[in-house]
């Protein structure tokens, strides 16, 4: 597939069919994250996979959290229909930056600067996984509302560093329409 044409195809997915990914799918997913630029080639990126019996326990986390932020009255905005859609998923891939401790204080400008930059790396990193599933007909989604459980899931998984997203993987169930963009016109600004 052209990149151009799998950048303009590509979809996030919401609906997934009740099948497996094969782990050697999974792989060429991951490999092409490893493959996204970063700087000063710290590749700040480390990967869990959750997948089969793990996902319930994945979403039993992600349901408490989210219930407590609603008890205390806060918005959870979208974060109990992407639970759902998790749990539909037959795979989660959380990415986590091994370079910032997830209740590390960013004391120096030198700090700022280098989780600034991995972030950006690691964003480069999930778009990759993007598209290489779209690529080999996997949908994806690219999920932030983590974050609603972000200390209890870090615990399950063992994990003490930075969470920056997951991703949700398996066979697209549905076919969505392209989303509207703003004209380029209207996002860019031409100098020179």
């Amino acid at each position: 597939m052209n990149t151009l044409d799998a950048i303009a195809e590509r979809r996030s997915i919401r609906k997934f069919q009740e099948c497996p990914l094969p782990n050697e799918v999974l792989r060429q997913i991951l490999h092409a994250a490893t493959l996204a630029p970063s700087g000063k080639n710290r590749q700040p990126w480390r990967f869990y996979v959750v997948r089969d019996e793990a996902r319930a326990e994945m979403v039993r986390i992600m349901r408490a959290a989210i219930a407590r932020f609603a008890e205390r009255g806060e918005d959870t905005g979208s974060a109990k229909w992407t639970v759902e859609i998790m749990a539909q998923a037959p795979v989660t891939v959380f990415v986590f930056n091994p370079f910032v401790e997830y209740e590390q204080s960013l004391q120096s400008v030198e700090d700022v600067l280098f989780n600034v930059v991995d972030v950006q790396s690691v964003g480069a990193a999930i778009q990759n996984m993007l598209l290489a599933a779209w690529d080999l007909g996997v949908g994806s989604l690219w999920i932030c509302d983590v974050f609603y459980a972000y200390e209890e899931l870090c615990e399950w998984l063992g994990e003490t560093h930075q969470m920056i997203a997951a991703v949700s993987l398996g066979y697209a169930d549905e076919s969505p329409d392209p989303r509207p963009r703003q004209p380029l016109d209207q996002v860019s600004r031409w100098i020179g």
